[in-house]
């Protein structure tokens, strides 16, 4: 399974993306799993959640994309997100 997670917004507005190849990994199961629940959108917060200059982010799993942003994630997706950004290439 591959996990891309892009990231845009923020102060700067740079974009940073990272991707992790779950196959043969010890921890796949646990990674597949929290894909498939980051996978579901969040609740839709009201317009005043919206962070100015938060982060945006779109997590792709194998060719489906869910795209979500600051504060409004899931646990799963912040979750999944942090993993992939700081192990992934």
């Amino acid at each position: 399974m591959r996990i891309q997670v892009v990231r845009t917004g923020g102060f700067a507005g740079i974009e940073r993306r990272a991707e992790v190849d779950t196959s043969g990994r010890p921890d796949e199961d646990e990674l597949r799993a929290l894909a498939q629940l980051a996978l579901r959108p969040a609740p839709p917060g009201h317009g005043a959640d919206r962070v100015r200059d938060g982060f945006s982010y779109r997590i792709t799993v194998d060719g489906r994309t869910v795209s979500c942003q600051e504060p409004s994630l899931s646990e799963a997706q912040r979750t999944l997100i942090s993993r992939v950004l700081k192990e992934g290439a």
